[in-house]
């Protein structure tokens, strides 16, 4: 969606079949393609029209995350659900967690504490033992923790598997996706997590400004998914 000009005055939230679309001055927001955008519960709905009420004379789209998601849900599911999980299926070959540092310890115990729990979570959950190792070369996971977690991919509706797209692109694990879908982590535990690593060195030789803006694009990425995943379910 391009900038535009404000064109409405109210916002409102109408319940349309058991699902609940955003009206424009009575007239239901469509996706870019056209569809109607219809939400799974009052709140999302809620969340979504207060986006749309909170716009000034311009119509930003990229300070309307939820809107955003929903139409992306809306105007590419089911028809992109293969392709999502193959993309996802290629973060649990190489997950975050999985690789560790061999120094320094502070570090090694740090990741040791955080991460682990996760790895042995995702095992109990779903029976997905997942290898770890130290260093950066690529070691192949089990087939048997694959196909546990293609399994619980498949099984997500189109609304969670797109949130966990999203979260999985901004932490860089499935791990920690699944942890922040399931309730395992907050969103802002999820971003700690994934963020770990840098902020270890930040400590040490402090942060450049390029990086702060890209922690910031996640970190919003991440409070977004889990602020969408709560109202969904609300």
């Amino acid at each position: 969606m391009a900038t535009m000009r404000r064109f409405y005055k109210e916002v409102s939230v109408r319940e349309d079949d058991g699902l609940f679309a955003v009206q424009l001055d009575g007239r239901s927001v469509k996706t870019p393609s056209g569809a109607p955008l219809r939400l799974p519960s009052r709140a999302l709905a809620g969340a979504i029209a207060r986006e749309w009420h909170s716009q000034d004379e311009e119509v930003r789209p990229a300070s309307m995350p939820l809107t955003q998601l929903a139409s992306t849900v809306l105007d590419r599911f089911p028809a992109a659900r293969a392709a999502v999980v193959d993309h996802l299926m290629g973060y649990a070959g190489a997950d975050l967690l999985c690789y560790r540092a061999s120094g320094p310890a502070d570090l090694v115990r740090r990741q040791e504490q955080i991460w682990q729990p996760l790895i042995d979570w995702v095992e109990t959950l779903i029976g997905a033992r997942m290898s770890v190792t130290t260093g950066v070369i690529p070691v192949p996971q089990p087939a048997d923790a694959l196909d546990a977690l293609c399994r619980r991919l498949d099984g997500l509706d189109d609304w969670h598997l797109a949130a966990l797209q999203v979260a999985v692109t901004a932490t860089g694990s499935l791990i920690l996706g699944l942890a922040l879908l399931e309730r395992r982590l907050s969103a802002e535990e999820a971003f700690a997590a994934s963020q770990l690593d840098e902020t270890y060195q930040n400590e040490l030789w402090g942060e450049d400004a390029e990086a702060v803006k890209s922690r910031t694009v996640r970190h919003n990425d991440i409070t977004s998914i889990g602020a969408f995943l709560e109202l969904s379910e609300s």
